[in-house]
């Protein structure tokens, strides 16, 4: 008997997909796979389904339902809360907390913000450079760069950028649950505390607006604004570092890169693809039987939708382990898809954009200290990603 995969499998060169991946997109729509929890659950491994399932109102995404995918320490943290933020909640109750944090997201909001993220990104390059090479990118350019954007955008002093840091390290790297669960709670201590000084003297940012109001309780806003200043730098500063790895990997497109300013989102848009390092965001578990590509899925059973694996399906994407600047890949699912489709995908973009342009076109010697798959990639189970990057110019 062929055993059961294991989901999620760690990276052995931190800008590629973990080689098991490429065995199981080239079987059946949807298999069996066996989790950190001990748990099996659904592996879907074709586009077309995940669109489809994604869209699927009898999929729940609220952590707290019986049997929902447990896949690493993280999410057993969050069938633990009483509470879900926005990820976590099925609707109504998702759509009316979404439409409170939608104006802050939208596309014009981003392109108001471009200016100030312009000033962000060359100042962490003006402290980089001033620090001499060699460096580290992930360090000192692609962290700070999301972090600062996303403290703006909700209102979260950046004086207070170490203890942040510290706790979401904590947080989302930890493999012991006590460690994480004391620092989801720290964390938690402080947003509310935030939200009652925004309460007395509204200040700029998401928080200021919604603080206070009617619309959102104080206990749900603080769980909001934590959540989202997780989400909205770990992934950005994630594709930051490897999207400028890949980029120099690649050096004939980064000539193009460099040289047209029309490549850039095309670019960017490939990276997501190519890389797709948020395969825990799109973890669900059935609320009724569905019956797909010849599968019935049980209620209660869970189904994981690794964007990872979709995103490099050849019935969809020719060739799908090149990386090419050209393949027009704006139908990825890099972002989700459906009424979880990422709420901060246009800020993303922009800061990936204006990030990897300012680095490349202010930095053009720049050069990995290291090989690629010598850079370590960080465990399964979270943002897929690195924790340094060695770097000289």
């Amino acid at each position: 008997m062929t055993p059961t995969p294991v989901f999620p499998q760690a990276r052995t060169c931190p800008h590629l997909p973990p080689k098991g991946y490429a065995e199981l997109r080239d079987g059946e729509p949807l298999r069996r796979v066996r989790l950190y929890s001990g748990q099996t659950a659904w592996l879907v491994t074709k586009y077309e389904q995940a669109r489809t399932l994604l869209l699927d109102p009898r999929l729940s995404s609220d952590r707290r339902n019986p049997g929902f995918p447990v896949i690493s320490v993280q999410v057993e943290l969050l069938t633990e809360r009483k509470r879900q933020a926005l990820i976590g909640m099925d609707p109504p109750e998702h759509d009316a907390q979404r439409r409170m944090f939608l104006p802050d997201f939208t596309v014009k909001k981003a392109r108001e913000r471009r200016p100030d993220i312009e000033r962000i990104v060359h100042g962490a390059l003006d402290r980089m450079l001033a620090g001499g090479s060699p460096g580290d990118l992930f360090r000192d350019f692609a962290l700070p760069v999301p972090f600062m954007v996303i403290c703006r955008l909700l209102g979260a002093p950046w004086d207070d950028h170490e203890f942040f840091q510290d706790a979401i390290r904590r947080l989302v790297r930890t493999f012991d649950t006590a460690e994480g669960r004391q620092a989801g709670a720290e964390l938690l201590s402080y947003f509310e505390r935030l939200v009652v000084e925004h309460e007395r003297r509204p200040g700029p940012g998401l928080i200021g607006r919604l603080a206070g109001t009617r619309r959102i309780s104080r206990d749900d806003l603080a769980l909001a604004a934590m959540s989202l200043l997780i989400a909205g730098h770990e992934t950005t500063a994630s594709m930051i570092a490897l999207g400028a790895v890949t980029l120099l990997e690649h050096p004939d497109q980064l000539a193009e890169f460099r040289a047209d300013p029309d490549a850039v989102a095309p670019a960017v848009e490939e990276l997501l693809r190519y890389q797709s390092i948020a395969d825990s965001a799109n973890i669900r578990v059935a609320t009724a039987d569905i019956e797909i590509a010849g599968v019935l899925v049980k209620a209660g059973e869970g189904i994981l939708i690794p964007a990872s694996i979709a995103n490099r399906d050849a019935g969809v994407f020719a060739a799908p382990d090149a990386f090419d600047i050209h393949r027009g890949a704006g139908n990825h699912i890099a972002f989700g898809y459906g009424r979880h489709q990422c709420l901060g995908q246009n800020l993303a973009r922009l800061e990936l954009q204006v990030a990897l342009t300012a680095l490349f076109d202010r930095v053009p010697t720049l050069r990995l200290a290291v090989p690629a798959d010598q850079l370590v990639a960080r465990p399964p189970g979270a943002i897929q990603g690195i924790d340094a990057l060695p770097v000289s110019w």
